[in-house]
């Protein structure tokens, strides 16, 4: 395909029009650059109040919700840009501060994503994110560098991190064709960790690098403690290690997951007395096992 675009901004709207607005108002608009926004079928018309106030955005319209990855895949297909920032929309820039990533993107062959920092966007703008630790191999859990800690510039190098955070990521519009689109049977989290595994495994590094910040608002969509993430969470870390891991590693997972982190959260959710979490649990481990993957 050819590129027309330096860089092809992606990001997803779901009944979230006062963050994407804000988001689209941090972007220093140049010819170098296309912004897409998929609406992921919001209750209201919100992709076409997005298109009349700002006409130099591409607005597509899902007509069904296609999740996280479906949505950004949506977009994905219809950028034009060599180099591709898939960001949430309840971020925002201080400093559009692009350039560094790409010319780190483009000091090798090897680089295919490159990840800011991430901040949270309330109070005194703690760490989110400063790289990841590698997944256990039993638990399928792992640690975002930094995560909480005020910034006095303490991870202010650039590193290789074995996963992208799906709220801001850079990649060369090359590797994910070599690569393919990001897996979309998860729906809702841990999409990109798994994506992560597939750039991994075609020969690309994934990179830190400070030198952008982005700021994350964080969670405005699901909540923390929803039933909808309760279930995707419970579902899809069973769904990743079904994917991804193999051997002893795989049913020793299994066994943790569906053994160990599901009883207990079941008692602890009982006993608070919210039985929509305790069958979210339920309803995951079950349609994990019922789920197809292509």
């Amino acid at each position: 395909m050819q590129n027309e675009y330096k860089l092809s901004i992606i990001t997803i709207n779901y009944n979230g029009l006062k963050d994407t607005c804000e988001l689209i108002g941090s972007f220093p608009f140049n010819n170098d650059m296309e912004v897409i926004v998929v609406d992921n079928a919001s209750t209201q018309d919100e992709a076409g109040i997005i298109a009349e106030n700002y006409p130099h955005v591409k607005v597509i319209r899902s007509p069904r919700n296609l999740g996280f990855a479906g949505g950004n895949n949506l977009g994905i297909k219809e950028a034009k840009g060599k180099y591709v920032l898939l960001i949430n929309n309840d971020t925002y820039f201080k400093e559009f501060n692009i350039e560094p990533l790409i010319k780190r993107l483009e000091s090798s062959d090897k680089i295919g994503i490159i990840c800011p920092k991430l901040r949270f966007a309330w109070d005194s703008n703690p760490i989110q994110f400063a790289g990841y630790s590698p997944l256990s191999k039993i638990t399928v859990r792992n640690q975002a560098i930094g995560f909480g800690e005020e910034d006095h510039g303490q991870y202010n190098k650039a590193h290789q991190t074995p996963y992208a955070h799906g709220a801001a990521m850079l990649l060369k519009r090359e590797a994910i064709d070599k690569v393919g689109l990001m897996p979309e049977c998860y729906f809702l989290y841990y999409e990109e960790i798994d994506w992560s595994m597939m750039f991994t495994r075609a020969g690309y590094e994934i990179w830190y690098d400070p030198a952008c910040t982005v700021y994350h608002k964080e969670s405005q969509t699901t909540g923390q403690n929803s039933p909808l993430r309760t279930y995707y969470i419970t579902r899809n870390r069973l769904l990743l290690v079904k994917r991804n891991y193999k051997g002893i590693s795989k049913y020793l997972s299994y066994i943790y997951l569906i053994g160990i982190v599901a009883p207990r959260d079941i008692i602890k959710y009982t006993l608070q007395g919210r039985f929509d979490l305790v069958k979210s649990i339920c309803k995951g481990i079950v349609n994990c096992q019922l789920q197809i993957i292509n």
